[in-house]
């Protein structure tokens, strides 16, 4: 018998509860992976506080991980028992020793890259790929502002920007921070807590502002990503740690430059024969060592709940797993 995290009701971290799993047999069209190691991520608390309603309550939580094929549906034709598997999407449940999803959210993974850094890596990492490489196709010698870049995944922004040529202005809270950020590639950061994000923009790009803005902070950042905004560029809001962004004035788009918005998910993008693809260009820059993979914190499963409160406090930088 193996543990799992189960909520119940909506919350802070107190609702995450430590219970007992069984095995469960796949479907036809199913697999069940034995965890190694799990991702930890800010969706992971919208999720668990009700922002993002899961299908039902009790739910488990948690869509990121890496392990074995354990077992396989009776129509499953492409994955064997023993395979080597990561996956980033599909239903809640991953926080637990097995995982029970459909097949077509998983992705091989190589033998050059680790368990745990697979599970560090796949949904930040995917996330930075539909981002730079698909939202908006950034191009080398432009200049971007990415918010909150000593993140787990603004830190693989950093890295990956680079590796495209692109120049990457990263918004951080801390000297420390900005450290960080600029030893995995970052071209400038800006100390929010005693820096004018946008006049430091202003400064840094000669006027022009940005063609893209990348926000995943949500409702503190949301005016002054606009004012990053170059006329007729493009907003990526694609997250809501501060919370979410509401009451919206679209006058005020033209107000600023005509400006385009959007707010995509991975699930819109990493389907298919795509995920896989995306999945692959992601390890093959891992294997050349363009994106190095920090792991600065692990947490047993049965300390999620004291996971999510250091996540929760930005207490955290670059990569947070938990171990099962």
């Amino acid at each position: 018998m193996a543990k799992c995290i189960r909520f119940s009701r909506h919350g802070g971290s107190e609702v995450l509860e430590l219970v007992e799993q069984v095995a469960a047999e796949p479907a036809a069209h199913e697999v069940r992976v034995r965890n190694h190691a799990i991702g930890l991520n800010f969706i992971d608390t919208y999720f668990r506080s009700g922002l993002y309603p899961p299908p039902a309550l009790p739910s488990g939580l948690g869509s990121e991980g890496a392990g074995e094929v354990e077992a396989v549906g009776s129509a499953v034709t492409h994955l064997r028992v023993g395979d080597r598997v990561a996956y980033a999407t599909g239903p809640l449940g991953a926080y637990a020793r097995w995982h029970v999803l459909p097949a077509q959210h998983l992705v091989r993974l190589p033998d050059a890259i680790g368990f745990e850094q697979a599970a560090a890596l796949m949904l930040k990492g995917l996330t930075v790929q539909y981002l730079l490489r698909q939202t908006y196709q950034v191009r080398a010698g432009q200049t971007i502002l990415w918010h909150a870049a000593a993140g787990g995944v603004g830190l693989i922004a950093c890295q990956w920007a680079k590796a495209l040529g692109v120049r990457l202005i990263g918004t951080v809270g801390s000297a420390a921070k900005a450290e960080l950020a600029s030893a995995n590639g970052a071209w400038a950061t800006i100390d929010y807590s005693r820096e004018d994000v946008v006049q430091r923009v202003l400064e840094l790009t000669d006027g022009a502002k940005c063609p893209v803005v990348y926000d995943s902070v949500g409702k503190d950042t949301w005016e002054r990503s606009l004012d990053c905004v170059a006329p007729r560029g493009l907003l990526v809001s694609f997250g809501n740690a501060s919370g979410a962004v509401s009451g919206v004035n679209l006058g005020v788009l033209a107000q600023k430059g005509s400006l385009y918005v959007t707010r995509p998910t991975l699930a819109h993008y990493a389907t298919g024969e795509n995920l896989q693809a995306m999945a692959d260009e992601l390890f093959g820059l891992v294997a050349s060592g363009a994106i190095r993979v920090e792991i600065a914190q692990r947490f047993p499963l049965a300390e999620a709940a004291r996971a999510h409160d250091a996540l929760s406090s930005r207490q955290t930088t670059g990569s947070t797993i938990l171990l099962p």
